[in-house]
């Protein structure tokens, strides 16, 4: 009995995962593109051109994502063995690049309108207003690549007000990170529900000059359930 349970867990399962696949809004491929030049020099040559690029059902690309070659972290060598979070890379490290080929909306259902923008590491005040808006507290922060002009590291209220650029308002543009603690070796596109999408990728991290890898889970589709 015990066994036919489980057979019948795992077709469902199975089944389960590729109704979430073929329900996913874009479709997922790799392509070689150069970063955007509108992209400062600083930044740009961080990033790889092994670009990831979302595209609709038309086949028209809608996302395009460039990640930083390597991702700098700081984490001993056993946080290293035990596997490395998103808390081991220092607020506002910049991680990649995006650029949407139409409007797209954020997380908090702003509007972010087309065009490229960097993505940088940020973490969910604990506060009164953001209390129950997501169920993660790490995100990507967009920031118009005009406005972003230096690779380093910055203080968070600086990232905050750049980033409230890209929607245009006063809170900044966001991209909800899902936590990716076993990332897969290609990267993937999973649907999630509420008509969310989560683009999982596997990045090469540098530890104090030790190598590593951390995963992402980056919100394309969907939004918070908050009012």
């Amino acid at each position: 009995m015990l066994k036919r349970m489980l057979a019948v867990l795992a077709v469902f399962t199975v089944c389960t995962s590729a109704a979430f696949a073929d329900d996913a809004p874009y479709k997922l491929k790799s392509e070689k593109v150069p970063p955007p030049k509108e992209l400062s020099e600083p930044i740009r040559k961080l990033l790889s051109d092994d670009a990831l690029q979302l595209t609709e059902a038309s086949g028209e690309t809608a996302i395009t994502f460039w990640f930083r070659t390597a991702i700098p972290a700081q984490a001993a060598e056993e946080q290293i063995k035990n596997g490395l979070t998103y808390r081991e890379v220092p607020v506002t490290t910049v991680i990649g690049a995006v650029q949407f080929a139409k409007p797209w909306t954020d997380y908090r259902k702003q509007k972010i309108p087309a065009g490229v923008y960097t993505l940088r590491l940020a973490i969910q005040p604990m506060d009164g207003d953001h209390m129950g808006t997501a169920p993660y507290g790490d995100f990507c922060l967009l920031s118009p690549a005009a406005k972003d002009q230096s690779a380093d590291t910055m203080e968070p209220k600086a990232l905050f007000e750049m980033s409230a650029g890209a929607p245009g308002g006063t809170h900044p543009g966001v991209m909800l990170l899902y936590p990716n603690s076993k990332p897969e070796a290609e990267p993937k596109l999973t649907a999630k529900p509420n008509g969310s999408a989560v683009l999982y990728v596997k990045r090469a991290v540098d530890a104090g000059g030790k190598q590593a890898a951390l995963g992402f889970g980056f919100t394309v589709a969907g939004t918070t359930t908050a009012e």
